[in-house]
């Protein structure tokens, strides 16, 4: 089964900082953690996938290879594995005493926070398929794609306003771009904190919309973007272009493109892992006496391959390092010639008297029946 995209675990677009990430992270923790959920075991699987999901995305570095290569991106080291769901508290302990107050404190305790107003609504990421030919995958490319997407308005600069400060203050939430509910329950007062549904968190309402776009801050169009394909990428292997998603609404952060790996199947070759494959057919003749042939090679030239005599059918002969480079170019695959014994249709007659000369007189045209059942 395929694992889940680690963004989407978390709940954040594909752009969150650091900080977001973090704090996405603690309060998904403080809602799966076990204690607050015993016995459940749907619970505790899912306080896992979080936390591994904060292992990738929280740093740097393996947040890189991922958002390039995907979950193919990332080894079994990059992990910490946990004997215990309750050790996973343990190790992550600073992210929630970050934040002031301790865990603990959020868990039953009666701490508030102010709230960042957030700038627009963020735009959502925009997935491309792109297909690649053998030779291409072979060397890595460089590819222009168009893209249609949702852009920021010129008209408006992506305001949504239709003149410079057409804003004024959300009366639902005053300006906060939240509304909070304070309750009373078994472990103290908890307070809930709500996006404001009028403002959308923004904390401001236009006064005078665009009448370009309408007070979104953007319209649908077209760009165009360069992306570098680097070689040995594979079917499903998806790159992140950050911001050529759709543009945010009024000034939100723009999503990202998610450019995904299509491989076109190939007239002559077949790609298995980083090794490619090539049939050749020769004749009977040649299997026997051996023979210099000529292969097509995956760059467009040919390569001289020596057969021997008495070659079977069946038989791969293996060039070492002439297949695909892995993407961290630390290995490269075999290019494999499989042999396959060529027989004609249709033969003439003087093929056809040669033929019944060899299987009369030749000794080794066919094993010996006898010896082959002892």
């Amino acid at each position: 089964m395929p694992k889940k995209d680690y963004y989407e675990i978390l709940g954040v677009p594909r752009n969150a900082t650091t900080e977001e990430i973090k704090k996405a992270y603690r309060k998904l923790a403080m809602e799966y953690h076990p204690d607050r959920n015993p016995g459940n075991k749907e619970a505790e699987e899912k306080f896992k996938e979080i936390t591994e999901a904060y292992q990738i995305l929280s740093d740097p570095e393996k947040r890189k290879r991922y958002d390039m290569y995907g979950h193919s991106g990332i080894s079994e080291s990059d992990y910490i594995h946990f004997t215990d769901v309750h050790d996973i508290f343990e190790v992550f302990r600073d992210i929630f005493d970050s934040f002031g107050g301790g865990f603990f404190d959020d868990f039953f305790g009666t701490r508030t926070q102010t709230r960042k107003v957030q700038k627009g609504i963020p735009g959502s990421d925009r997935k491309l398929r792109l297909k690649l030919t053998l030779e291409e995958i072979a060397t890595g490319v460089r590819k222009k794609l168009k893209i249609k997407h949702f852009k920021v308005c010129d008209a408006c600069g992506g305001t949504g306003a239709k003149s410079r400060g057409g804003y004024t203050v959300c009366p639902v939430c005053n300006g906060t771009g939240e509304v909070k509910q304070v309750r009373r329950g078994f472990f103290g007062q908890m307070v809930t904190i709500t996006t404001c549904a009028n403002c959308g968190g923004e904390g401001k309402v236009i006064k005078e919309p665009c009448n370009v776009c309408g007070g979104e801050g953007r319209v649908y169009g077209e760009s165009m973007v360069e992306v570098d394909i680097p070689a040995g990428v594979k079917e499903g292997n998806y790159l992140t272009i950050r911001g050529y998603g759709d543009a945010g609404i009024r000034g939100g952060p723009s999503g990202d493109l998610i450019v995904v790996i299509e491989e076109e199947p190939h007239p002559l070759f077949v790609r298995k892992g980083n090794d490619i494959y090539y049939t050749l057919l020769i004749s009977f003749p040649e299997a026997v006496l051996g023979s210099e042939v000529e292969v097509p090679y995956i760059n467009g030239s040919t390569i001289k391959l020596k057969i021997e005599p008495g070659t079977s059918s069946g038989k791969e002969i293996k060039l070492k390092g002439k297949g695909l480079p892995s993407v961290d170019k630390n290995s490269r695959g075999d290019f494999i010639v499989k042999v396959d014994i060529w027989v004609p249709d249709k033969v003439t007659e003087a093929e056809k008297e040669l033929l019944q000369k060899l299987l009369k007189e030749g000794k080794n045209i066919k094993p010996n029946a006898d010896k082959k059942r002892n």
